[in-house]
């Protein structure tokens, strides 16, 4: 039975249910993905890629007064509970915060894998969108490229920066004014 289908007669919402036990699974962190429970298991090629752009990007987030993590990201009505390479958020919304929205945040980034490359680029963008997150960052180790979206609707991204191949600068825009250098990736 999917999360859309489910008896709502016993009082239980399934959505809130699903959610809370994704939040104690033992023995690693999960997502969902248009209701299936996927685990997060990063390589070390992902972390570097995510490494890089933590330091490139503290300076600025720290100015700003935020923090930059891979925190829970609830996608409230939906069966979507994710787990981004990181965010940026501000530091007041992340303290004591289990989860956190996508507008909450001011840029999420996607570091694809060969198990969710496509979840990464089509999915996660388009709920990113729908769900207010400002700029979303697609990092494709797969495709060896860097895709900026940003101002989001309910149909998707209107401007779009990439595909750009590894070694091109990217230029993140206000609030953080800053050009990412992939040149070592």
């Amino acid at each position: 039975m999917s999360i859309e289908s489910a008896d709502y007669s016993s009082g239980i919402d399934p959505e809130h249910a699903l959610k809370y036990a994704v939040q104690h699974v033992r023995g690693g962190r999960v997502q969902i993905i248009e209701g299936v429970i996927e685990p997060v298991s990063p390589t070390w090629d992902h972390e570097a890629a995510a490494d890089s752009l933590r330091d490139q990007i503290r300076p600025r987030t720290r100015e700003l007064g935020c923090v930059i993590g891979c925190g829970n990201l609830d996608l409230p009505g939906s069966p979507n509970w994710y787990v981004p390479g990181l965010a940026v958020v501000p530091a007041a919304a992340a303290k004591g915060a289990g989860a956190l929205l996508p507008d909450q945040t001011l840029l999420i980034v996607e570091i694809t894998s060969e198990s969710n490359a496509d979840t990464d680029r089509v999915v996660k963008r388009r709920r990113y969108a729908e769900y207010g997150a400002p700029l979303y960052l697609l990092v494709d180790r797969q495709q060896r490229t860097l895709t900026l979206f940003a101002v989001p609707g309910r149909l998707g991204y209107t401007q779009v920066t990439g595909p750009l191949p590894y070694g091109t600068r990217l230029r993140l825009p206000e609030p953080f004014d800053l050009d990412l250098d992939t040149s070592d990736w």
